[in-house]
């Protein structure tokens, strides 16, 4: 019998969020403090700016979040660019990405440091509104005084993202700051001769001239020529045959349509809007569907985007948007759709060979609203992704604890949006207790949590109940700044956020390829 050939050998890599030195839980256990990368890297791809957590108010969550972007952007700025870049588009985190970029170039310059601050402002902006906010948090933090890496940055973004359709959509009096406030305060060039005239009418319309849109300016002509139709004959444009064209080359999105018609929106309205609306459009109002009585056969084309893998996979949508969804509404004609987002939105989570534990944490902590206008958790984050991971791995024991701990029955191949209905709320953290329950000579351990470990036995080091032959996958889910085990070396490796995107590491770090950061 062969000796050698059939022992399994743990070659492992390094994984880039590493300890530095020990701290103490919330509820006071001895943990793990990170290294300012790893801090700050785990903060931001949770962090929703100006919202409480469980044990962080918003105030304190904030400066936490501004001190280690300033530390951190002194030291490689490249990094933090390159973070920035990320959050926003891969992590589609809007405020975290702004936030990062107006702190990074403040703590540069206060450090003397010129180069390269441009970049990072240009870097966070991805969507037409997003100067005007980069200006308004400057302005609420610093005043009005702009340095010019900033606006010269916002000037570079100006240049990518203001064209006719965002100028329609988003240049509206809500904003505090208008497009036309922005030209004045960065001073763009043009790019062409049509975002020269573009320029120019913004400028007229926040100054209120009264001077007609250029010729040459085709979908805001035709959006003026709406805006003239008296009021009492808009809906009976409804059912013209191509009324979905007339509006999307007017630019009229669903959240102007309402005001356009200056009444309700109906199914025909509805049904007028949908082929133009945007995949976050579409899964923000399917109530509102089903309550205004949109056809089956629109239902049907709606439910075809939602569930395509490439729409999916454009949205950059975060996997808890498809439970949202799920939740909000009662009708049955949407569940395979989201169903089918939710799998592909979750694309890089892997199928593990061998077997898995996955450890859900249902602590009180754990059921905080991830935001002010979220009804979800970060216990339904951790679920989520603990049944998406146990039902595409080859053998997965899943388990949820708190203060005690219960196995979740789910087959290979189940749906993920049912099976999130089995967890419960446990209690408190007793992290440890549940792996020496639950471990049983499996191949990997996998702990979706947010680190608060209780300060007792059950709640102590839990990675420590684990042969260090076996690697453990620490999901973080918070971003607090101490955790309840050792990583970055050996079998121990701590991911996070609110996206799959870390999962996809766990075969490399097997295959014994060292972990980098995701950007």
């Amino acid at each position: 019998m062969a000796k050698f050939n059939r022992i399994k050998a743990a070659f492992t890599g390094t994984s880039p969020v590493r300890s530095a030195g020990r701290g103490v839980t919330y509820e006071g256990a001895y943990g793990w403090a990170r290294d300012p990368k790893s801090e700050l890297f785990l903060l931001a791809i949770t962090n929703m700016v100006g919202e409480d957590t469980f044990y962080e108010s918003a105030m304190d969550r904030d400066e936490r979040f501004r001190t280690l972007v300033r530390t951190v952007a002194v030291e490689d700025v490249d990094w933090v660019r390159r973070l920035v870049a990320w959050l926003r588009s891969e992590a589609n985190l809007r405020s975290a990405s702004l936030v990062a970029a107006a702190e990074a170039v403040r703590g540069r310059l206060e450090a003397g440091q010129l180069g390269g601050n441009r970049q990072v402002v240009a870097s966070a902006l991805r969507r037409a509104d997003e100067p005007g906010e980069v200006l308004a948090y400057w302005t609420s933090r610093y005043g009005r005084a702009y340095p010019k890496p900033v606006k010269r940055g916002v000037a570079d973004a100006v240049q990518r993202l203001y064209t006719e359709r965002a100028v329609a959509k988003y240049d509206t009096d809500a904003a505090a700051y208008r497009f036309g406030d922005v030209l004045e305060l960065t001073h763009p060039s043009a790019i062409a001769p049509w975002q020269g005239e573009l320029f120019t009418h913004v400028l007229d319309r926040r100054h209120e001239r009264p001077t007609p849109v250029p010729a040459s300016l085709r979908l805001l002509t035709a959006r003026a020529g709406l805006m003239v139709v008296p009021v009492e004959d808009r809906r009976a444009l409804l059912v013209r045959p191509d009324v979905a064209e007339v509006f999307a080359a007017a630019g009229l999105t669903w959240e102007s349509l309402a005001g356009w018609l200056q009444g309700a929106m109906d199914a025909a309205a509805w049904q007028a809007v949908i082929p133009s609306m945007g995949y976050m459009a579409l899964l923000r109002n399917l109530r509102n569907f089903d309550e205004a009585g949109v056809s089956d056969e629109v239902a049907a084309q709606v439910a075809a985007r939602l569930a395509d893998p490439a729409e999916v996979a454009r949205s950059r949508q975060l996997p808890l948007r498809f439970l949202s969804a799920f939740r909000s509404v009662s009708s049955l004609r949407w569940a395979w759709s989201l169903e089918r987002a939710l799998a592909h939105s979750l694309a890089g989570v892997p199928s593990l060979p061998g077997r898995t534990l996955v450890l859900v944490d249902r602590s009180g902590s754990m059921f905080a609203p991830l935001s002010g206008k979220s009804r979800l958790t970060r216990a339904d984050a951790a679920a989520a992704f603990g049944v998406c991971l146990a039902v595409r791995a080859e053998h997965a024991d899943l388990v949820q604890f708190g203060s005690g701990s219960k196995v979740v029955k789910v087959r290979r191949g189940a749906s993920v949006l049912s099976a999130i209905k089995d967890f419960d709320a446990l209690g408190g953290t007793e992290t440890a207790a549940a792996v020496r329950a639950h471990f049983a000579r499996h191949d990997r351990v996998v702990i979706l949590t947010d680190e608060q470990v209780w300060g007792t036995r059950g709640g102590e080091d839990p990675t420590s109940a684990v042969p260090a032959s076996v690697p453990v996958y620490t999901w973080n889910l918070a971003g607090y700044r101490v955790g309840h085990g050792p990583s970055g070396e050996g079998n121990r490796h701590t991911f996070g956020g609110l996206s799959d995107a870390a999962f996809a590491a766990v075969p490399l770090l097997e295959a014994g390829r060292n972990g980098r950061w995701p950007f």
